[in-house]
């Protein structure tokens, strides 16, 4: 049969299938796909989407539903609780500029679902009569700094420690002082209710599928706003709030020069997007084979940016409070960084608000509660999702119920008195060091072995857009060069201050045994893949090790086909320029 025939019968096929799909509620509207393009001729073919099987993959219900889970995925505790310490250990403004810059630019699961913890615990606190953060304790000594005791009104307050500080510290955490004498200790009893009831939520609404979190994503992604706003009004009419915004906004020029800080932006943005953890693909995957998404992805980075600033500006408002009321002139002393942030310097700001703190509370955690399940839904869906597309006999309440249990279980580690010390090592280790890792793998697998030649074609047959040369060079070159350069400065420049949290100067010995390790397991792991492949010698398993699997295409019958005759007229029509590195580009 020759190529016209070939096509035309691949278009009636297409007629048949529109056809029986009109009138269904999930169909699409036609969008043309480039199956061959030549010199002066080109043909297309309308892709309509098929009618869902019980075989198919579940879809959103609409296309906004993507939108807003990437939000609710994206904004997140991150946002509000990780951003600022950031800033605060990298000179305030001078770390916005590169971070801004960056921005259109299971294990992990069990340590957000640690923050979710604290925040219901904080949550429960927040119902008491007199919110306990608010008072100091007679076992905290005489440096206890209540909420209300201002330093301008009293000659006898000296540099101090804030009550809402010891109280997270000493009476929520029982952190010890260091690990040498009993270790992590045991988990407390209320942090594990707390661990649990945060499971039972996410299992819930992990169990209801996509189509549910979908829903959800709404309220996930707005509510959390309207509080936000609350607390900017609130925080900048505190006295010495303007000092802490301004050593915020204001950059230490200095400080752009320092390599670390450019390091600390991009961790930090790929920590916020949740990139390179699989669960943007994951979501993405939900999507109509046909969908553009670029303008969703500048919405998601500029609105994940935006509320950072937004975040960052209430919290150094309250640090420049809390340095006026203890004497601090030093704003980046006033407090530890770590989780401590979002439950030492918010609660203090709504403790000072004078009609109803406890409403005011109550809404705070409930926002950070519901900002960490819009999080912790998109991570542990993605874990779901794996395990589900392999055995695609389970059904999904199990697998739910099943990762929310290994969640919880991976999860009491950190609800002991130590636990903020682990936390601290994941943080740093789990989610920076790891994230740099997977980008520059994810880059040159996708970049190279898979080629940016082809992610064009592809890119051509599903949107009929041609992609420029600038983005070709950006993927194949840049991107992963300077992820590169990011990981060797941090192998040779940093380490982890566990028990401080923080980020400090070191050697790169002591991440030469980190670095094996996980060289190792990559090895490992790599030639069991290659071993299965089913070719006879060593070089063929290898090649097909390297290649897409034969069904590799859109899932609904009609596009796999089109994909197909679309494969086969750039083979035949497309011939290598140049050597493999010219080709993978320009070609």
């Amino acid at each position: 049969m020759d190529d016209a025939a070939e096509y035309q019968k691949l278009r009636r096929n297409m007629k048949v299938a529109q056809g029986s799909s009109e009138g269904h509620p999930g169909s699409n509207d036609a969008i043309s796909s480039v199956i061959y393009s030549a010199e002066g001729e080109e043909l297309t073919i309308n892709c309509e989407a098929e009618s869902e099987s019980s075989g198919q993959r579940d879809q959103w219900s609409r296309g906004v539903e993507f939108l807003f889970s990437c939000i609710a995925l994206s904004v997140g505790l991150g946002n509000v609780w990780r951003f600022p310490f950031i800033a605060l250990e990298n000179g305030g403004g001078a770390f916005l500029i590169p971070y801004v810059h960056c921005a259109p630019a299971d294990w992990q699961t069990a340590y957000y679902a640690c923050i979710m913890a604290l925040t219901i615990m904080y949550l429960v606190a927040s119902f008491s009569e007199v919110l306990p953060w608010t008072y100091c304790l007679v076992e905290w000594g005489k440096s206890c700094v209540a909420t209300g005791a201002t330093a301008a009104n009293d000659s006898s307050i000296v540099q101090g420690v804030s009550s809402a500080e010891l109280f997270f510290t000493q009476t929520v955490l029982r952190e010890p002082e260091s690990l040498d004498d009993n270790g992590l200790g045991t988990p407390s009893w209320d942090l594990v209710l707390c661990l649990l009831a945060t499971w039972v939520i996410i299992g819930t609404i992990l169990s209801k599928g996509i189509r549910s979190s979908g829903k959800a994503s709404y309220f996930l992604a707005l509510f959390p706003y309207v509080i936000m706003v609350i607390l900017l009004i609130r925080a900048v009419t505190l006295p010495g709030a303007w000092q802490g915004i301004v050593y915020f906004l204001k950059p230490q020029w200095s400080q752009l020069l320092n390599p670390h800080v450019w390091y600390a932006a991009i961790t930090q943005m790929f920590f916020s997007l949740a990139i390179c953890f699989g669960t943007l693909v994951m979501y993405a995957s939900f999507n109509d084979f046909n969908k553009n998404v670029h303008k969703d992805v500048i919405i998601i980075t500029t609105i994940d940016s935006l509320t950072s600033i937004l975040a960052g500006c209430i919290i150094f408002g309250i640090l420049g409070n809390l340095a006026f009321e203890t004497n601090t002139k030093d704003i980046s002393q006033v407090v530890k960084g770590g989780a401590g942030l979002a439950f030492i310097s918010y609660p203090e700001a709504i403790a000072k608000f004078k009609y109803l703190p406890q409403l005011f509370a109550v809404l705070f955690f409930f926002m950070l509660l519901v900002l960490g399940i819009g999080s912790n839904i998109g991570m542990a869906s993605a874990v779901v999702n794996v395990v589900k597309d392999r055995f695609t006999h389970l059904p999904h309440w199990l697998l739910a119920v099943g990762a929310s249990i290994i969640g919880f279980l991976c999860g009491l580690v950190y609800m002991t008195p130590g636990g903020q010390f682990v936390l601290n090592l994941v943080d740093f280790y789990g989610c920076t060091f790891i994230a740099l890792v997977l980008a520059i793998a994810e880059l040159l697998a996708v970049g190279w072995i898979y080629g940016v030649k082809r992610i064009c074609s592809d890119i051509e047959f599903m949107l009929n857009v041609k992609t420029s040369f600038y983005w070709r060079i950006c993927w194949a070159i840049v991107a992963p060069g300077l992820m590169f350069l990011v990981l060797v400065y941090m192998l040779l420049a940093t380490t982890s201050d566990v028990q401080g949290g923080s980020v400090s100067s070191g050697l790169l010995y002591g991440w030469l045994d980190y670095l094996g390790t996980g060289c190792a397991a990559a090895a490992l792991l790599g030639f069991f893949t290659i071993y299965q492949q089913p070719g006879k010698t060593f070089g063929s398993k290898f090649r097909m090790a390297m290649q897409p699997t034969a069904n590799w295409g859109p899932l609904q019958t009609q596009k796999f086909e089109a994909y197909i005759l679309h494969r086969k007229r750039e083979a035949d029509f497309k011939s290598p320029r140049g050597g493999y590195l010219f080709d993978n580009i320009f070609g």
